[in-house]
């Protein structure tokens, strides 16, 4: 993973919307407005004197193009989630949000944390087709789930209820035959076939984390942990012990799937003992399905990072 460097160059934020951009320039201590067209952003770093360290809060997908030329003309590019902006503008007593407002919030925290910031960079086209599918499927998914809550109970329109779910449980069997595809076109069927054979991990769980793998060199188990919002949030000051819970930073479909994956492995042979033993040492069984989701992660990870095969009696 990227190392934090020293912020040298000129300071820009951004806050991103549908169909516009504002941005702060720190320096000059000026605001400017452009549409998010990819003209517009061509045109406005082809305007810019020199090239400047740019920081951009990250959106569903309306902040990629920017991001991506951005960075192919030079710039450093730093992310910052919306979770990280909101508590960073409740630290500093910003009492209002507006686009302009967080434009100049997002600069400022460049400016004061760049230090501990690293640069982003582009990820692969296959990370980004995958992660693409990935949400698609979520989307149907819970799409058809909603409908079959409201509906489940509507005896009038049973017949073409039916047909309409049978339709979209079609649109996500061919999305996941299109994940398939992709892997098998990258040459990552066999690491997913290693993987399937963690008790507990499907296809879908198994392609979802060689998906996260694909983003970055992950130093460790841990690292690769974090990026799945896993992680544990201490909270303690002196005697006081608080209530840990998730970062959530990673991608919640991720999430999701393990902890699929968990409530599949818990019955089993190889995982039943682990889960048990969980619950003995006083977890709640939510916790214990979290501390199950990280053990699976974990043991994926190192069949990804060693190439190895799968021995259920060595983890």
């Amino acid at each position: 993973m990227a190392m934090p460097v020293a912020i040298h160059q000129p300071i820009v934020g951004v806050d991103v919307a549908k169909d516009e951009l504002v941005m702060y320039h720190a320096e000059s201590d000026q605001l400017e407005t452009i549409p998010n067209t990819k003209a517009a952003i061509k045109k406005w770093l082809k305007a810019l004197s020199t090239r400047v360290d740019i920081a951009i809060e990250a959106t569903n997908i309306y902040h990629l193009e920017f991001a991506d030329l951005a960075h192919k003309a030079g710039c450093l590019i730093y992310m910052v989630g919306g979770y990280e902006l909101s508590h960073y503008r409740k630290g500093v007593n910003v009492r209002a949000k507006t686009d302009a407002l967080d434009a100049r919030l997002l600069a400022r925290y460049l400016k004061n944390e760049g230090q501990e910031l690293k640069p982003w960079s582009p990820p692969s086209p296959l990370y980004r087709r995958l992660v693409s599918l990935f949400r698609r499927r979520a989307a149907v998914v819970q799409a058809r789930v909603s409908l079959s809550q409201a509906w489940a109970n509507e005896p009038l329109l049973k017949a073409a209820f039916k047909r309409q779910v049978s339709a979209m449980q079609r649109l996500e069997t061919l999305v996941e035959q299109k994940i398939q595809e992709e892997l098998k076109e990258a040459g990552l069927l066999g690491q997913l076939k290693r993987c399937m054979k963690v008790e507990g991990i499907g296809l879908l769980t198994g392609a979802r984390l060689i998906t996260s793998f694909q983003r970055g060199d992950f130093r460790n188990a841990d690292a690769f942990i974090a990026f799945l919002g896993l992680d544990l949030r201490i909270s303690q000051s002196g005697r006081k012990k608080g209530r840990s819970c998730l970062t959530k930073r990673g991608d919640p479909e991720a999430r999701r799937l393990l902890h699929n994956a968990a409530m599949s492995a818990r019955r089993t042979e190889r995982w039943k003992g682990v889960y048990e033993a969980l619950l003995a040492r006083g977890l709640s069984t939510t916790q214990a399905m979290v501390a199950l989701s990280r053990k699976l992660a974990r043991v994926v990870f190192a069949l990804l990072k060693s190439q190895s095969e799968y021995q259920p009696k060595s983890v």
